[in-house]
């Protein structure tokens, strides 16, 4: 029997790519999913989908920039299910551009979802999982948060960031609460859509010619979850088999 049956997960950006993926398969081996986004259209047709496959599912509009917004997105899993046993910080935006091209406003797009959304989740679920002395966090990095690359300077150095607050965590809460950071290489998804960059948008699209299924990246994310409440996976790096990056 699945060790993820009945624990409560919420999932930020969860309504396309890994996020969607993530969802659908965490739901499938009996997990309560609670998902958020700011399209709740597309949450609404995904939670349907789940429903009708038997899995138990939920969804709350969510802006991981706002502060409030996450404390009411966590508030409603407790006070729903009672518990949040696991808390996957995966939405993200990957605006493209030499740091040349002075895109200002998407790099502070960039810190604001990837850096503050992450932080928002740490602060809102923290004190609930300290409180009933259980719980995980699954941050999403990327294999830009381990190497950096032209065009990327900007959201590598979110990513690095993403890793660096992931391991403090994980040093500072001790044995109760576990802290995973997994790092998807080049994956399929909406993310290279919001690149205005027509230089960069080139390079993304000869990158990404060998592109992993977000379902790797999800199937990665359950095995965290599945471990023993003794064992802790720190850090996954997923990259496509043909990926020289």
């Amino acid at each position: 029997m699945s060790s993820v049956i009945g624990k409560v997960v919420l999932i930020t950006g969860a309504s396309s790519g890994i996020g969607e993926a993530t969802a659908r398969n965490l739901a499938k081996n009996g997990a309560h999913v609670l998902l958020g986004a700011r399209r709740t259209d597309k949450l609404e047709m995904l939670a349907s989908a789940i429903r009708s496959e038997g899995g138990s599912v939920d969804y709350r509009a969510l802006d991981v920039t706002k502060r409030d917004e996450m404390e009411e997105f966590i508030s409603y899993a407790e006070n729903t299910f009672g518990r949040v046993d696991v808390i996957v910080n995966n939405a993200g935006v990957m605006p493209l551009s030499k740091l040349e091209a002075l895109k200002v406003d998407e790099w502070d797009r960039m810190i604001d979802v990837n850096i503050r959304g992450v932080l928002h989740g740490i602060a809102a679920g923290l004190p609930i999982m300290k409180n009933q002395g259980f719980g995980q966090f699954i941050n999403i990095s990327s294999i830009g948060g381990h190497v950096v690359s032209p065009t990327a300077a900007v959201y590598c150095a979110t990513k690095f960031a993403v890793r660096a607050i992931s391991e403090g965590l994980r040093m500072e809460v001790g044995n109760d609460i576990r802290v995973t950071v997994i790092s998807p290489g080049v994956t399929e998804s909406e993310l290279a859509d919001s690149i205005s960059d027509e230089e960069a948008r080139q390079v993304m699209r000869e990158y990404r010619r060998f592109a992993l299924s977000p379902n790797a990246i999800a199937r990665a994310i359950l095995f965290a979850i599945e471990q023993p409440a003794d064992v802790d996976v720190n850090e996954v790096i997923v990259r496509p088999t043909a990926s020289l990056n």
